[in-house]
């Protein structure tokens, strides 16, 4: 998907940033596709949502290059296992896991206190207004995962954890936040994909003898 002129192979779909994460994992054709698996994927994929990550002034794409993400690849599909470990559970996902099937509930959270090594910042310039900034220890690649694993946080604590939902259509293994009664899919495209499904099977079906 492009955003702001940066390509990446993950759907954005507008989610929640933590679950755009958790989007990153997805099926084509029975295949399993890890738009992180390599660093210039997560590269891409820093850079295409760093407008979105909430800090006081954007993280500059240049900030992100695949060098500078190359230290935080690993932790972040750390991240984005253990976010859809707890998305999983939280959701009473049937889907066998796309990533990290061994991975345990304690772990999981573990790796997201871990990284959510941000903290508010009261920031008041004398000819201005007060706003709160993040600030977290090292890189803006560092700060980036820091703010993700933060906003993962909130989102598990917070209204939208009871909202999360896993995305039931054939061939789906994204998540989605339902913000209104009728939504069923992520997306037009799986509720389509299940229309399809269902015709099918209506019309495929053999009768019972």
């Amino acid at each position: 998907m492009r955003s702001e002129g940066v390509i990446t192979s993950a759907p954005l779909l507008g989610e929640p940033l933590p679950v755009e994460l958790m989007n990153t994992v997805t099926a084509d054709r029975g295949r399993t596709h890890d738009a992180l698996d390599r660093d210039a994927g997560a590269a891409a994929w820093l850079r295409a949502v760093a407008g979105r990550l909430g800090t006081d002034g954007p993280i500059a794409a240049e900030q992100l290059d695949e060098d500078a993400v190359r230290a935080v690849a690993g932790p972040l599909r750390a991240l984005r296992d253990a976010l859809r470990r707890l998305a999983a559970e939280t959701s009473e996902d049937p889907r066998p896991p796309a990533t990290a099937p061994d991975l345990a509930r304690p772990e999981a959270i573990s790796t997201l206190n871990r990284l959510a090594q941000t903290w508010p910042e009261l920031v008041w310039p004398t000819d201005g207004h007060p706003t709160q900034a993040y600030r977290g220890p090292g890189t803006a690649a560092d700060r980036a995962v820091q703010l993700l694993a933060h906003q993962a946080v909130q989102l598990f604590a917070g209204p939208d954890r009871d909202r999360l939902r896993p995305c039931l259509a054939p061939n789906c293994l994204l998540f989605f936040v339902k913000n209104h009664a009728r939504r069923e899919w992520c997306s037009p495209t799986c509720g389509n994909r299940m229309r399809v499904a269902r015709h099918y099977r209506r019309h495929h079906t053999p009768p019972h003898s």
